[in-house]
């Protein structure tokens, strides 16, 4: 059993993820060919944003979305401590300080009510992460940042394909980033990401800074970095959009019969009815996770944390934040548990995995 299937997502897909592939490799254009603006201009479409740059990574698009609003070394972001690394890591890359607000506990997204608190005068930007595939409440966190003046960055990672209020994750704020990432809910054979926004100048900043601060060529207009999206990636996401309202679908249907399966053996996280989430990875909460890790591979179910660690009790940033307690973020750090979730997993197989969570679940939750 696989965690995530990929096999047979390419399956499904073969002829016309050869076919694109094929294209790029006839015409040879690897850096920035067609494909790149073809695929930009239809993930604008899809959600609704007036720009859309494709990027290296779902990383970089992070760091070139602060580059972008100008934040420096000694600003602070306020972001979540729940997450993977590379939210606050972009931050501190540049100098500037996260400041992370505890979550909620039913969804693991940032805690709205917390966030004003968190705002000082050297506050930059905002910075919430869309969690496992729900978006965060981004009309509360993007009211809260208009009384402050402060742009909002929507890490959509996770959630490219979600909607909230009848919206498009990654056009729900100044900045949407997101990842395709080969495990994402829409993913590459690589790595690759893409930034959305509907402000005219930034777009054009984010263009100019990931091709190094280009306005032309060999004129630097600002400080930038390589961070293109490859051609052949770009090929590779545009094959999978042919599918991907169907697949987010199925992950919809699939999480829905998880939660109904499961709610009575273990704590599900939830998903709130404005909104609705693309299961970038299908969590729920245990008091015994290693036994039950271990039962799940004795049974051959493949399973993962996401996340064994709050960002803050990680050694490379522990020391900005002695003394700070995150006590949601630290429980769920100690309790998720990921079980197998794409869009192909057929009801048998989810069956089996419940069966195997249900005989490991006395005494777990």
């Amino acid at each position: 059993m696989d965690f995530i299937d990929l096999k047979t997502q390419y399956a499904a897909l073969r002829e016309d993820v050869n076919a694109r592939i094929q294209r790029v490799l006839e015409h040879g254009q690897y850096i920035m060919g067609p494909e790149v603006k073809e695929l930009e201009e239809r993930l604008a479409a899809y959600t609704g944003a007036k720009h859309c740059i494709a990027v290296a990574s779902g990383t970089e698009a992070l760091l070139i979305a602060l580059l972008a609003l100008g934040v420096k070394a000694g600003d602070e972001v306020v972001t979540t401590p729940f997450t993977f690394i590379a939210t606050a890591e972009m931050i501190a890359l540049i100098g500037a300080k996260p400041v992370f607000v505890d979550v909620e506990e039913d969804t693991g997204n940032i805690d709205v009510a917390q966030l004003e608190a968190a705002i000082t005068p050297r506050t930059r930007a905002i910075l919430p992460v869309s969690l496992y595939g729900q978006p965060a409440d981004m009309d509360q966190i993007n009211a809260i940042a208009a009384r402050h003046r402060l742009p909002v960055i929507e890490d959509a990672a996770q959630s490219f394909g979600a909607t909230y209020k009848g919206r498009k994750s990654g056009n729900l704020s100044t900045i949407g980033c997101t990842s395709f990432f080969p495990s994402k809910p829409l993913g590459c054979y690589g790595d690759g990401g893409a930034l959305f926004t509907g402000d005219e100048a930034l777009a054009t900043a984010m263009r100019e800074i990931r091709v190094h601060g280009q306005s032309g060529r060999y004129q630097r207009t600002r400080i930038g970095v390589g961070g293109r999206m490859d051609t052949l990636q770009c090929a590779v996401v545009l094959a999978k959009l042919e599918r991907f309202d169907w697949e987010v679908r199925q992950r919809i249907t699939i999480g829905a019969r998880y939660d109904a399966l499961l709610a009575p053996l273990v704590r599900t996280l939830k998903v709130r009815p404005d909104r609705n989430s693309v299961y970038a990875q299908y969590t729920v909460r245990v008091s015994e996770r290693a036994r039950i890790e271990q039962g799940l591979r004795a049974r051959g179910i493949p399973s993962a944390v996401h996340y064994p660690l709050s960002l803050h009790q990680q050694p490379a940033y522990a020391e900005g934040y002695v003394g700070q307690s995150f006590p949601v973020s630290e429980a769920l750090a100690r309790e998720v548990i990921s079980l197998p979730m794409h869009a192909d997993l057929d009801e048998a197989t989810q069956q089996r995995i419940v069966a195997a969570v249900r005989e490991l679940a006395p005494g777990a939750a």
